[in-house]
């Protein structure tokens, strides 16, 4: 079932602030290499998953200049920038 439009755009706001939030812990500094890793690790993740949802509504927005439509098929809607981005 394809999240709707609020769902997608609260998980793309959740993604970022997630980002924001790794971001912010390896700014301080005070990691240790091993886990500084696997927190960059993880927003590497984050990033791949954010710029596939980002790609998805750009296709989106250009598929509804293109052809005048407002309507998009059946499942399009972000379907496929929910799925796990491998690093």
């Amino acid at each position: 079932m394809p999240a709707t439009k609020t769902e997608s755009s609260t998980q793309f706001e959740t993604l970022l602030e997630r980002l924001q939030g790794l971001v912010e812990r390896l700014e301080k500094g005070d990691l240790p290499l091993e886990q500084s890793l696997e927190v960059f690790e993880e927003g590497v993740k984050l990033s791949r998953e954010g710029l596939a949802r980002l790609d998805s509504a750009e296709a989106r927005v250009e598929q509804l200049l293109a052809d005048g439509s407002t309507e998009l098929l059946e499942g399009e809607a972000l379907e496929g920038a929910s799925k796990e981005v491998k690093a």
